[in-house]
């Protein structure tokens, strides 16, 4: 396949999973500030009908549209045949479960695909908001159909941020002068937020996983922005251990300012 035929199969799947996307919202609506019943996971984190829901009518869209993708989603078993295709759909079907659950209404539902380890196409919508972020790879990200362009600090001083408090408001950040903007609950978003400019810098601490990540991460490359891990590296995506280290997302070129700093930030750890 040419790489002119590559960009047009990204953004019919950018399509794909935006009308999908859509369509999962609708069914998320129906739970939301219902009373959904709620499970405790392994990992101690919660999963509601509301999740199960969605992730069944996403997982039904989608690999009938492309039975040859593979498949990674939170709400699913997984398996290692998704390693050896070339192209996976990597799915959160609602991330930011407890906001969801608590009636907020930062959370969202989070649809990439990954190809040869990096995202190429990414929906990422938060129902409550009416926001749609789109992205295919080499084409630009959107809210709403409107071009995102990530925030271009120069220093930290002032810079907007958004992660685990005592990253935020203790040590190196705290001294440069970046000010906090709370904890917001989907990490995905919390990403995007600084491809759309409400934020300048994202956080988070150890073991999020590639379906909290993946969109995201494309929506904010496309918009000019980076999301480096401690060893300011770019993160692949559909390998056997999906879970990931501390993280920064940023513009340029305080990115680079980060890179020196992430190493020595009190992340706090998961046990």
């Amino acid at each position: 396949m040419t790489p002119c035929a590559d960009y047009h199969a990204f953004r019919e799947d950018t399509k794909l999973l935006e009308q999908v996307a859509r369509e999962a919202g609708d069914v998320a609506l129906k739970f939301f500030k219902k009373d959904p019943e709620v499970w405790t996971k392994k990992n101690d984190s919660p999963v509601t009908e509301a999740d199960l829901a969605v992730n069944n009518l996403i997982a039904e869209r989608l690999m009938a549209a492309r039975p040859n993708y593979g498949w990674l989603s939170e709400e699913s078993e997984d398996s290692d045949d998704r390693l050896e295709k070339r192209r996976v759909f990597v799915i959160d079907p609602i991330d930011g479960t407890r906001a969801f659950i608590d009636g907020g209404t930062e959370w969202t539902i989070s649809l990439a695909v990954v190809e040869n380890g990096r995202p190429v196409a990414a929906a990422l919508y938060a129902p409550v908001r009416h926001e749609m972020y789109l992205a295919s790879k080499l084409s630009g990200s959107t809210l709403n159909g409107a071009r995102l362009r990530c925030p271009q600090l120069r220093t930290l001083e002032g810079a907007r941020a958004a992660g685990p408090r005592i990253v935020i408001d203790k040590g190196p950040l705290a001294r440069a002068g970046v000010e906090g903007r709370g904890y917001i609950r989907s990490l995905a978003y919390r990403i995007v937020m600084v491809g759309n400019g409400a934020l300048d810098l994202a956080l988070a601490r150890e073991h999020a996983n590639d379906w909290d990540l993946a969109a995201a991460d494309l929506i904010l490359e496309e918009a000019g922005g980076v999301l480096r891990d401690n060893a300011n590296q770019p993160l692949r995506y559909n390998r056997k251990d999906c879970r990931h280290g501390c993280l920064c997302a940023a513009g340029h070129p305080i990115a680079d300012l980060m890179a020196a700093i992430m190493p020595v930030l009190p992340f706090p750890k998961r046990h």
